[in-house]
């Protein structure tokens, strides 16, 4: 038997962008800078107090950059950084691998309103 060790980047990089939440955040964010509340609304049952947590730790890690304009009121958007873009190949690959094998209830797929195939 050969013996197999997990490299601990990889468990701390998994740990990251696999708790709850995380994904979803930095896939909104490919689209461009985000305020707040535009993350709120487009992320589905996403809590102020959990998206502050998880902006935090995106933000610690280096992977968000939190831009604070001096205006009135103040305006603060979120960016992905470099480090945060380079994780779009990753994110894609999970993409491509959900749409083909990750099965969606028949009534949510586009065009199955009826839940007929």
């Amino acid at each position: 038997m050969v013996k197999f060790e997990l490299c601990p980047r990889y468990e701390l990089a998994i740990a990251l962008l696999g708790k709850r939440w995380t994904g979803l955040i930095i896939k909104v964010l490919f689209s461009g800078p985000q305020r707040f509340t535009d993350l709120v609304e487009v992320i589905p049952n996403l809590s102020a107090k959990m998206l502050t947590e998880r902006m935090k730790e995106l933000e610690k890690e280096g992977i968000v950059l939190r831009k604070v304009y001096p205006e009135t009121p103040v305006k603060i958007e979120y960016v992905l950084t470099p480090k945060g873009r380079e994780l779009a190949p990753a994110l894609e690959a999970i993409q491509s691998w959900a749409t083909k094998w990750i099965k969606l209830p028949s009534a949510s797929e586009p065009g199955q309103e009826d839940g007929k195939a």
